[in-house]
C-alpha cells in the first residue's frame, strides 16, 4: 500500500515538472543553445516571402534541438494570419502590416526581417535592352496594372506592336498588397492574369517572353550566385522620372547591391517592407519563445545568405523586448 501511494505521488511530481503539455524548455533566457532539453513541435504557415528563410531557421534550430519538430507550409500571408488566429498553427508568417481587425482579434506581430517586392520580366523580352535602360516609373506601373497598355511600345515609348502580358497574384498575399500599395491600389483591383504564389509568377515570366509581373526577392534571385534566376530580369524603377536609369538607380544586378539599397532607403518603401511572424497574443509557449530568441540571435546572421535584409540594431532590440 505504501509502495502504491509512493508511485502515485511520484507520478504527480513528474507531471508537474513537465509543465502539463508534454513540452520541456531550457533555462529562462537561454538563446536556444544545444543541450537544454527542448521537446515538442511548432506549426507555422503563411507568406511565401518568409517561407525560404523560416525553413532555413527551422533546419538550424532543429539541429540544436533534435527533440523539436517544426512543420512549415506556405499559402500566403492571409492564410498564415487566419491560421494563427483560429489556433491551427502556433506562428503565422506575414509579409504585410496587420489590419485593425486582426489586431483586435489578438494578432501579435514580431518584425523579423526586411525584404522587397520587385517587378520582373523575361530576360528574353524583345525590348529587354530598352527596359533595362529606361526602366519603368511608378506612373507606368499604375497604367500597366490598370490594363491601360496593350504593347511594350506604349509602356516604354518605343513604338511597335509587341504585346505586353501583365501578371498578378491570385492568392491573398503580402507581395500583392505591398506592390498594390506602392501604386496606390488594393490587391483586388490589380489587373492582369492571376497566378498562384511567387513560384507561379516566376514560372509564368520564364515561359512568357512578353510578360511582366512582381515577386519577392527570394524567388527572383538565385541565393547561391546572388544573380537573378535564369530567364528573369529585374525591371528597374525610374525613381526620378527622367526617362532613364541613372547610375545611382542601378542596383539590381545582384542581391547584395539591391539589399544594400533597401537598407539605405534608396529603394522605395513600399515596395520594400518589413516581414513578420505572428502569434495569437504575446507568445508564452516555451518552444516558440526559444525559436524566436534563436531568430533574433543567430538567425539574423543567416538572413543575408537567404536573400533578406537583417534588422538594424535598434529594431532588433525593440522586437526582442516584446518577448
Amino acid at each position: 500500500m505504501h509502495r502504491i501511494l509512493y508511485l502515485i505521488i511520484l507520478a504527480i511530481m513528474v507531471a508537474a515538472c513537465s509543465g502539463g503539455d508534454g513540452k520541456t524548455a531550457g533555462k529562462k533566457g537561454n538563446e536556444a543553445g544545444a543541450g537544454d532539453g527542448l521537446n515538442g513541435s511548432i506549426q507555422i504557415s503563411g507568406a511565401f516571402a518568409l517561407y525560404p528563410v523560416v525553413v532555413r531557421w527551422a533546419e538550424e534550430f532543429q539541429k540544436l534541438h533534435p527533440g523539436v519538430k517544426i512543420d512549415i507550409s506556405g499559402g500566403g500571408a492571409g492564410k498564415g494570419i487566419t491560421d494563427v488566429l483560429t489556433g491551427m498553427v502556433n506562428i503565422g508568417m506575414s509579409s504585410r502590416d496587420l489590419q485593425p481587425e486582426e489586431l483586435r482579434r489578438g494578432a501579435f506581430p514580431l518584425t523579423v526581417l526586411r525584404d522587397a517586392v520587385v517587378m520582373i520580366a523575361s530576360a528574353e523580352n524583345p525590348q529587354a535592352a530598352a527596359l533595362s535602360a529606361r526602366g519603368l516609373t511608378r506612373r507606368k506601373a499604375i497604367d500597366l496594372w490598370n490594363d491601360r497598355y496593350t504593347t511594350w511600345g506604349q509602356a516604354l515609348g518605343t513604338g511597335g506592336s509587341i504585346p505586353v502580358h501583365v501578371y498578378t497574384r491570385s492568392d491573398a498575399c503580402g507581395a500583392a498588397e505591398t506592390f498594390a500599395a506602392w501604386i496606390g491600389m488594393k490587391q483586388e483591383d490589380l489587373g492582369g492574369t492571376a497566378v498562384y504564389g511567387d513560384p507561379g509568377i516566376a514560372s509564368a515570366i520564364q515561359r512568357d517572353k512578353v510578360g511582366i509581373g512582381y515577386s519577392n526577392l527570394g524567388y527572383v534571385y538565385d541565393i547561391s550566385t546572388g544573380r537573378p534566376q535564369p530567364g528573369i530580369m529585374v525591371v528597374p524603377v525610374d525613381l526620378n522620372n527622367n526617362g532613364r536609369i541613372d547610375a545611382d538607380e542601378r542596383f539590381y544586378s545582384s542581391l547584395q547591391k539591391l539589399s544594400e539599397a533597401i537598407r539605405k532607403g534608396r529603394y522605395p518603401s513600399p515596395p520594400s517592407r518589413d516581414l513578420f511572424l505572428i502569434t495569437k497574443g504575446r507568445p508564452r509557449n516555451p518552444i516558440v519563445l526559444a525559436f524566436l530568441r534563436y531568430i533574433y540571435g543567430k538567425g539574423q546572421s543567416l538572413a543575408a545568405g537567404t536573400g533578406y535584409v537583417p534588422l538594424s540594431e535598434e529594431i532588433l532590440n525593440r522586437e526582442k523586448a516584446k518577448i
